[in-house]
């Protein structure tokens, strides 16, 4: 009997994809003991957009936070979600503040790494993946699904060559936008299993209806473990719900190690959370039902809550429709990369810039400016040559890696905060989020002041 592993995202993905990330620690502490004697494999609990979110909106230290929920989990790894060379932000950081933050996840509680890079640039989570390796903790390396033209099985088998070459204890194929179908599931985990001798897991989000049946078939195919949220805080744009996959993997003749008690009990207490954030509208009707139409916009769930979140503060919700329908143009334009944070982002509000101004590119973002210069790596595929030269305005492209080019932050930075903070987890909370962290630390430490941030602290490019 072959056993499924889980991982449990209600308290990371399964709300960032329904309520914003807006689930603060005092609102699931009191599940935490329970949770841990469910049987998961994994509890994500950290990275993603939770560090942000935390200092930004719920006045929590994302660092106390991990702390907190290690000193209750005892039995069930600790996962997090890292962004590569972006570690948890929307940018490129040096090759020391990635290799300090890894070291200080893992030692404030963080037993497995899931790493990726938006574009599927392998150069862009080779540091990240061995400090993982040099910390003790379990490296796993990811493949960010996505469909184009230039998407296809060979691609994304020499992308898991490289990653079990690079050391990674276990692949996950990280369908972001719930556009995996079924049998193309099984295909595809039937050929990465066939290359690859490390375990393989599947993450899919429910926006298209799709995920369930996907993570059969893969499992069909041979998949090791999938991620799924509580049913309260699942399907929509979240993940598929525990309970029904567990029951429908148990009547098939799989084993999950779950139990279906502690699950319900799980459940239990998270509905009447859910009825709050619907009550308060922070969890909108549109992202708890299956909207198959965005297969034709490819728009990931958490890309899609904050697209309407963008909308609605510029009393422009009506023009939803447009922006899905512009998000795979300008995904087009920028040579299609995969949508997932930070390229979502990039993708999504320039599509919103192109709708509202009523002229496509009459404003380009600094963002596309930094993608087309190469900053967040290589392009995966050809680029509109008119909107490219349009945003760079002559500059000449990076060769090489963008990290490369920067300076090391870290210690540079820790000289400058040394009379404000002795914490490196502060050093490297400012470093990430420099403008929202500066209040936040002061108030933390109940100082007065704060000093403006040294040139030395800020990126800058070498020569």
């Amino acid at each position: 009997m072959r056993k499924i592993n889980f991982t449990e995202t209600v308290l990371r993905d399964g709300n960032q994809s329904l309520i914003a990330t807006r689930l603060a620690f005092e609102q699931f502490a009191p599940i935490l003991e329970e949770l841990d004697k469910v049987g998961y494999y994994s509890l994500e609990c950290w990275g993603g957009a939770t560090f942000d979110t935390c200092i930004r909106y719920l006045n929590e230290d994302p660092w106390d936070r991990l702390r907190k929920i290690k000193a209750i989990v005892k039995k069930t790894p600790l996962q997090m979600l890292l962004r590569g060379q972006n570690v948890l932000g929307y940018k490129h950081y040096p090759d020391d503040v990635v290799r300090n933050f890894v070291k200080a996840a893992v030692a404030n509680g963080i037993d497995i790494l899931r790493v990726f890079d938006a574009l599927n640039d392998l150069n862009n989570i080779q540091v990240a993946m061995d400090e993982v390796k040099k910390q003790g903790a379990h490296a796993q390396g990811t493949i960010v699904y996505t469909v184009s033209p230039i998407h296809d099985v060979k691609n994304y088998r020499n992308l898991a060559k490289q990653l079990e070459e690079m050391g990674a204890d276990s692949i996950c194929l990280k369908d972001m936008a719930g556009l995996l179908m079924p049998q193309v599931a099984f295909d595809l985990i039937k050929d990465l299993k066939q290359t690859v001798k490390i375990p393989i897991f599947l993450h899919a989000h429910c926006n298209n209806g799709l995920a369930e049946m996907a993570y059969f078939k893969a499992i069909e195919a041979g998949v090791d473990g999938i991620d799924c949220a509580i049913s309260s805080f699942s399907s929509g744009s979240s993940q598929p719900p525990t309970e029904t996959m567990h029951f429908a993997l148990e009547d098939a003749g799989y084993t999950t190690g779950l139990d279906a008690v502690k699950l319900k009990t799980v459940n239990d207490f998270f509905k009447p959370l859910r009825e709050e954030f619907i009550s308060s509208g922070l969890l909108d009707s549109q992202l708890l039902t299956p909207q198959p139409g965005s297969l034709l916009y490819q728009v990931p769930g958490g890309m899609l809550s904050n697209l309407i979140s963008q909308l609605k503060d510029r009393n422009a919700l009506d023009k939803l429709e447009a922006v899905l329908s512009e998000v795979p143009q300008v995904r087009k334009d920028l040579g299609y990369p995969p949508l997932v944070t930070p390229t979502s982002q990039i993708v999504g509000v320039q599509a919103v810039f192109n709708v509202l101004t009523g002229e496509r590119y009459k404003v380009v973002i600094k963002e596309v400016i930094n993608y087309f210069m190469g900053e967040y790596g290589k392009v995966p595929g050809p680029i509109n040559e008119e909107v490219s030269k349009k945003a760079l305005r002559k500059k000449q492209p990076l060769a090489g890696r963008y990290a490369d080019t920067l300076e090391p932050a870290f210690e540079k930075a820790k000289e400058q905060l040394k009379d404000i903070t002795s914490s490196d987890e502060d050093v490297l909370t400012y470093l990430l989020f420099p403008q929202i962290a500066e209040e936040f630390i002061k108030k933390k430490n109940g100082m007065d002041s704060f000093p403006p941030a040294s040139e030395t602290v800020s990126q800058r490019r070498i020569g």
